[in-house]
């Protein structure tokens, strides 16, 4: 049934003359929404005075620095040398190629900078950002499996999906909606869960839950996924280089945990 369902499946959502939209942008534009949403009635179940403005401030940088960082992460580290020997393609986003890693730093940075303008504390504002990402994360997850691209390896499961094209027309594991499950609805449910929680945990708590969370599941996940065709496997014939870059994110997420513990920094103190 997925594989007929695949194969009815446009990444085109529309298009009117020379303007046209595509799904996975589309995932952007709502996963923010989205992550906006969810921030602001958080906030206000937890006792806080964040404006709605201060909010999608925020949300805009962090976005902004999500898109520039998940690019030039993967021009260095997926790239393999083309982009900088076609700088043309650089800038070419509709041919593909962003680093989910290369995102959460540069969408790190974009926060903290937009926090200090409007002298907001960002562990507060980087917890309330990642109860809603994972909703997001979900919605791009799904916009890959209507791209039919980040496939899995070959299985003979029941609920393999024939992608077709470069993917062959054996039956593969849909990775990308292992992910959209794992790294969307599961932690999602769990950041929500912890965030009813009335005071809150301390700040810190949910940032580091999810960076530790995504952490471990998509270096699960990279098992059956296939690596990247000009990159391959870079230790061995297992580790990946999603794998690679996926072991810091374990490490600083088990810390901030540790750190938001031992600090005990309430989120009530969220004006710089």
């Amino acid at each position: 049934m997925l594989n007929d369902l695949y194969h009815m499946l446009d990444p085109v959502a529309f298009s009117a003359g020379p303007i046209t939209i595509y799904w996975y942008g589309l995932a952007y534009v709502v996963g923010a929404l989205i992550t906006g949403v969810v921030m602001y009635r958080t906030q206000r179940r937890w006792g806080l005075s964040i404006t709605a403005d201060d909010l999608m401030s925020v949300v805009f940088g962090v976005v902004f620095g999500l898109i520039v960082g998940a690019r030039l992460f993967y021009i260095v580290f997926y790239g393999d040398g083309y982009y900088f020997e076609n700088p043309g393609e650089i800038l070419a986003f509709n041919h593909g190629g962003m680093s989910f890693h290369g995102g959460l730093v540069g969408g790190a940075i974009g926060g903290v900078i937009a926090c200090r303008i409007l002298k907001l504390s960002p562990w507060t504002l980087a917890d309330l950002a990642m109860i809603g990402v994972p909703l997001a994360l979900c919605l791009g997850r799904c916009a890959n499996f209507v791209n039919g691209e980040l496939w899995g390896k070959p299985t003979d499961l029941p609920w393999g999906v024939v992608f077709g094209g470069s993917a062959g027309e054996m039956p593969r594991h849909p990775s990308q909606l292992y992910e959209a499950f794992l790294e969307g609805i599961v932690l999602f449910a769990i950041q929500f869960a912890l965030s009813r929680r009335v005071p809150p945990h301390p700040q810190g708590t949910f940032a580091g839950v999810f960076i530790l969370g995504y952490g471990v599941v998509r270096f699960l996940v990279e098992f059956v996924r296939v690596p990247d065709a000009q990159l391959g496997y870079i230790l061995g014939d297992v580790i990946t280089m999603g794998q690679l870059l996926s072991l810091p994110l374990i490490v600083i997420g088990a810390v901030i945990l540790v750190a938001s513990r031992r600090l005990k920094r309430p989120q009530r103190d969220y004006l710089a």
